[in-house]
């Protein structure tokens, strides 16, 4: 390597230490803004696997949080909603003290697990940027186009700043990729004075930082172990591999008693995590396992064809970079420049092989669960993408080191136009009504119960429901239609909605399972028997709500019960509709179709006029 080659890597690298917390400013405004801007949504672990838990241990068992069943059977780890519970904790702590009682400090509650979320999200942005650098070096143009794929990509823009686990572990599994010692898998080095290979593991805090990242996102969603073993297995093996292995007997040991140390550190973390907040010793990921796998309870939520993540799950994350993204994957090592960038980008690649092909033998799947792959893939593509939007001037000597110039425009601004309008209009139109419904509902609250609203932030949230506190929502809708305390935040304001739970009681493969009908199937099968036998009946007497929510398709239900004898002993003779919201162009759950719809039955007074938002 030349002087002059050496000297252009020093000022490249420096240049790139120097703009490192620029870019991480920059990534993580950019992420506020989106954060921001994500006014619907999508699924409801975003919620319930998260913000309950956390809201939860933040203000107490009597704030009014809905725990599903995963959390009373201890399926997920506490180390999640922690995280937002001490957020929720340190907002409360903070808007106590600097803002009256009022109605602004619950919507900073509300707002407060975003902009934490959108701080993650950009933490991934710049390490998978960071990560590129690492991979094709400080002044690559390939580098930046790993970033630009991240930012412009219409799923990471979806799912990013949203706080599902899958999410966090995303950003942990790329900063632990970021800090794993990549020279493993390179060739040994040697030198005519020193025919031994040169020392690896340079940095063993780089090492256990990632170790750790990685030991936290295998806590978090134990699935990720198929990315670390993926890696493991292919440094330990080098199949198709350029090169012999640098690996020592002493490289080995170090790493093997790097990852016991590093690995019982974050498991007697989320050990003693998991005993404060549930109570007693347990192992989640144990749980999630036999819950999931050995009794099959995860199919209750849905069935997928094996080629679910070929077909639909690798097209929706990737979305427009997915023609690059497979190029990347048939042939990773077509733009390396060195047997090391090969080995790095072919082991990128078998992660992605392994991980899919192991889930895809899995009967329920869900995109999310490969999001955790997104990174890689945007490093993996960044030089396909870049070979084919930019090429390479002929250097001079008035312009020796030329900026690559753009090409085939039409194409990318095709492209880009084809993220801005999905990530448009999955930001904005589909599904908004599940968060705008909570936002009314909040706010007719706080007209209608302003004494309870004071109540409730001077015992810091934690004030639960009177013995005669009206029931002041129902919900009357597929199970986990809207998030719940999250959003509703007072816990005097008392609301029931319909539920989902497994057949626990039941074998797999039984007949038990197969006939088996939870509430929201119950209500949707014979809603006027279900409403007057069951949900008013006398094992269950329900009181009478001061507001039904429900989508249009249920109004014609609502007409037909307000007329039977045990709706009219309820005081309920009518029911008027008071707020309607856009709830998107479509729907895949007839259920959900249609506006969603604020009903007053007419039994409290202070009712609001009509409204459309």
């Amino acid at each position: 390597m030349s002087s002059a080659t050496v000297s252009r890597k020093v000022l490249d690298e420096a240049r790139n230490k120097r703009n490192r917390s620029v870019f991480l400013r920059d990534v993580i405004v950019i992420r506020l803004i989106n954060a921001w801007w994500i006014a619907t949504f999508f699924q409801p672990d975003e919620f319930f696997q998260s913000l309950e838990p956390a809201w939860d241990l933040a203000f107490g068992s009597r704030s009014g949080a809905w725990l599903t069943w995963e959390w009373k059977h201890q399926l997920r780890t506490s180390l999640h909603p922690a995280l937002f519970a001490a957020v929720y904790l340190i907002t409360d702590f903070i808007s106590s003290h600097i803002l009256p009682i009022g109605t602004l400090r619950a919507a900073i509650l509300v707002a407060a697990p975003k902009a934490l979320q959108a701080v993650i999200a950009g933490l991934g942005d710049w390490y998978t940027w960071q990560f590129a650098v690492s991979i094709y070096g400080a002044n690559s143009n390939v580098s930046f186009f790993a970033l630009f794929l991240q930012l412009f990509n219409p799923w990471q823009w979806y799912c990013s700043t949203r706080t599902f686990s899958n999410s966090l572990e995303t950003t942990l599994t790329i900063m632990a990729l970021y800090y794993w010692p990549w020279e493993l898998v390179s060739a040994a080095q040697t030198t005519k004075e020193n025919p031994k290979p040169t020392p690896l593991l340079k940095s063993l805090w780089s090492l256990r930082a990632s170790l750790c990242l990685a030991a936290l996102a295998v806590v978090l969603r134990p699935t990720n172990v198929l990315i670390w073993a993926t890696i493991v297995f292919f440094t330990l093996t080098r199949i198709s591999l350029q090169g012999s292995s640098p690996l020592t007997i002493s490289t080995v040991f170090a790493l093997t008693r790097e990852a016991i140390l590093c690995g019982s550190l974050i498991l007697a973390i989320s050990i003693a995590s998991d005993r404060l907040y549930f109570g007693l010793w347990t192992f989640p990921a144990y749980n999630f396992l036999n819950f999931n796998l050995s009794k099959s309870l995860a199919v209750f939520y849905g069935r997928n064809p094996w080629h679910y993540y070929i077909l639909q799950g690798l097209p929706l994350t990737c979305t427009t970079s997915l023609p690059f993204a497979i190029v990347a994957l048939y042939k990773p090592t077509a733009f390396a420049s060195s047997s090391s960038q090969s080995n790095t980008l072919k082991v990128l690649a078998y992660t992605v092989f392994t991980t899919i092909g192991a889930l895809s033998l899995i009967s329920h799947k869900e995109v999310r669960f490969i999001y955790p792959l997104l990174p890689a893939l945007s490093v993996l593509s960044a030089p396909v993408v870049a070979s084919y939007f930019t090429f390479q001037p002929v250097a001079t000597t008035n312009n020796p080191r030329p900026r690559p110039q753009i090409r085939n425009k039409h194409y990318l601004l095709a492209a880009l136009g084809v993220n801005v309008f999905l990530a448009g209009y999955l930001s904005f139109f589909h599904q908004p009504a599940p968060l705008n419904v909570l936002t009314y509902l909040r706010h007719e609250y706080e007209r209608i119960h302003p004494d309870s609203v004071q109540l409730t932030q001077t015992s810091r949230f934690s004030a639960g429901p009177g013995k005669d506190e009206e029931l002041f929502a129902l919900f009357l809708m597929p199970c986990h239609s809207t998030p719940w305390r999250s959003h509703l935040v007072y816990p005097g304001l008392r609301a029931y909605a319909l539920t989902c739970e497994p057949p626990l009681h039941t074998e797999p493969n039984t007949l038990e399972r197969e006939n088996y009908r939870d509430e929201a199937d119950r209500f949707y099968d014979n809603p006027i028997p279900f409403l007057t036998s069951e949900l008013f009946g006398l094992e269950k007497p329900l009181a009478a709500p001061r507001y039904i929510v429900g989508f249009d398709g249920i109004e014609p239900w609502l007409q037909d019960f307000v007329k039977t004898p045990e709706a009219q002993a309820l005081g309920l003779i009518q029911v008027r509709p008071v707020w309607k919201g856009f709830n998107g162009l479509f729907n895949e759950d007839w259920r959900r179709s249609g506006k969603m719809i604020v009903w007053d039955t007419g039994i409290y007074g202070n009712a609001p006029p009509a409204r459309e938002s």
